[in-house]
């Protein structure tokens, strides 16, 4: 029997067993690998991994040359069309409609999506996140394109989403109290409006009193304040307070560029970290990304107060950035995760990049494992959550596996499966996923959602959202002075 006897979409009745060339395993706090092994899934949950399976089954999958793992867990996962692609090679960001200027400001910041433009986005994007072998995640978006922050009835578009495609999601509304705003060329001023940010707490709450335990436990709330030097100080007091209150984790954006550096600096005179936590506000619930400008103080806060650092390599190393450094983090006994916070949400290729920018800030292969980096992608993330039912295949444990097949012609000859994938540097092998025992995607399809036509809708929207970008940028330039082709175009007769 093959994948292609199970209906798309849904949870097979009975025990499934799948046979594998290797399957990642989990015993004794650590993935084990083993060959030429089975997994048997019953309802929603692992219920056996190892040598063939003793008991009875429904059915029995031989899988061939694949390697059958947990699903990633995307700690900042893109839930947008991605607009940090417009940053690589143009730039500075206040001169290219990455920050507001006053006169837009002054005009009225609008939506520069519809609603249903903003619901067609996060049921992209989650079809993307499951086409790379990721099964949990975090959606983010960027709000320079908003009136403010995000609404309530996108998050609920995007729970029903979820819930349809089969992808476990933590979900919450942005919100902040303030913004960066470009006065003149080159200078950036906070602005801040306090009622605005509560009132986004205020609505983020109560999406997630609703909203949580949605789908069988598919669904759950988190808190996402925007960006540490966007939230005043009463608003993320509100914010941790309230999450420990109801258990929930907090994503926050902090330690993660000079603006925020500069500008948290002016604000309060110290660092972001150090900032919060003099007024007791980091614990061990705080998924802080990037911590690419965290200092050697910042990272001992995060290691005594338990914050996990979702890391996201590649959309720094494409500005030549870098987290300094893994191998630091690790030993210092901080917890980190793994994050894609761009298109396409490719985890193996965020991995092998973070391997490699890893063992370049330690000038050595010594500053980082692929088994190190691998665990953060399943087993970090996890953690964050504080979910041990998730990121690791062990009886008992909810039935989230990415099937990658390692008989591509593209690959190496395999030494060891962990690494042929990881150095692939590509999730697009991801054969098949399941879900809390559901088979959300195979063969690059998705329930519930055309991908070739939705691609093209998405490139409509990017192109709207493009004619847009002046509107929102200094001076007011034309489209193509804001983003010229890599070379001069050429009309054909």
């Amino acid at each position: 029997m093959t994948l292609d006897a199970l209906a798309l979409g849904q949870r097979p009745s009975g025990r499934t067993a799948l046979r594998a060339r290797w399957i990642l395993g989990h015993a004794g706090g650590t993935h084990r690998l083993l060959e030429n092994a089975e997994l048997v899934i019953e309802g929603q949950r692992v219920l056996y991994v190892g040598p063939a399976f003793p008991g009875e089954v429904a059915r029995r999958i031989d899988l061939g040359q694949v390697l059958v793992s947990p699903g990633f867990v995307d700690l900042d996962a893109l839930s947008d069309i991605d607009t940090t692609l417009l940053t690589v090679d143009y730039g500075p960001g206040w001169a290219k409609g990455r920050v507001w200027p006053q006169s837009y400001v002054d005009r009225g910041p609008y939506e520069m999506y519809t609603p249903e433009e903003l619901a067609f986005q996060k049921r992209f994007a989650f079809a993307q996140l499951l086409r790379n072998g990721i099964t949990t995640a975090l959606p983010i978006a960027s709000l320079f394109y908003r009136a403010w922050g995000e609404t309530v009835a996108e998050f609920e578009a995007a729970a029903r989403a979820a819930g349809e495609m089969g992808l476990r999601v933590w979900l919450g509304p942005a919100y902040r109290a303030g913004g960066m705003v470009c006065t003149a060329p080159g200078v950036l001023e906070p602005q801040f409006d306090e009622a605005r940010g509560q009132q986004g707490l205020d609505d983020a709450l109560a999406f997630a009193d609703r909203i949580a335990g949605y789908c069988d436990g598919l669904i759950q709330p988190m808190l996402a304040p925007d960006r540490v030097e966007t939230c005043t100080l009463p608003l993320l007091r509100r914010t941790m307070a309230a999450a420990a209150e109801r258990g929930l984790p907090v994503r926050l954006h902090m330690a993660q560029g000079r603006m925020e550096r500069k500008t948290v600096e002016a604000l309060h005179g110290t660092t972001a970290p150090r900032w919060l936590a003099t007024h007791g506000l980091l614990h061990d619930r705080l998924i802080a990304p990037h911590a690419v400008e965290a200092t050697d103080d910042d990272l001992r806060l995060y290691a005594d107060h338990g914050v996990t650092i979702a890391h996201c390599p590649l959309v720094y190393a494409r500005d030549g950035e870098m987290l300094r450094s893994f191998r630091k983090c690790r030993d210092m006994g901080i917890r980190i995760g793994m994050g894609t916070d761009t298109a396409p949400p490719d985890m193996v290729l965020n991995m092998v990049i973070g391997l490699m920018m890893g063992r370049a800030a330690e000038g050595g292969a010594a500053g980082l494992t692929t088994a190190e980096i691998f665990d953060a992608a399943t087993i970090g993330g996890a953690d964050a959550l504080g979910r041990a039912d998730l990121g690791r295949l062990a009886p008992g444990c909810l039935a989230d596996i990415a099937i990658f097949d390692l008989s591509d012609p593209g690959f190496a000859p395999t030494i060891d499966p962990v690494q042929t994938l990881v150095f692939g540097a590509t999730g697009r092998v991801t054969r098949a996923v399941f879900v809390d025992g559901r088979l959300s995607m195979r063969d690059g399809k998705v329930a519930g959602i055309d991908m070739e036509a939705a691609r093209d809708q998405v490139q409509r929207q990017f192109e709207g959202l493009l004619a847009k970008y002046p509107d929102r940028t200094w001076g007011h330039p034309a489209v193509t002075d804001l983003f010229p082709p890599t070379y001069p175009p050429v009309m054909a007769d």
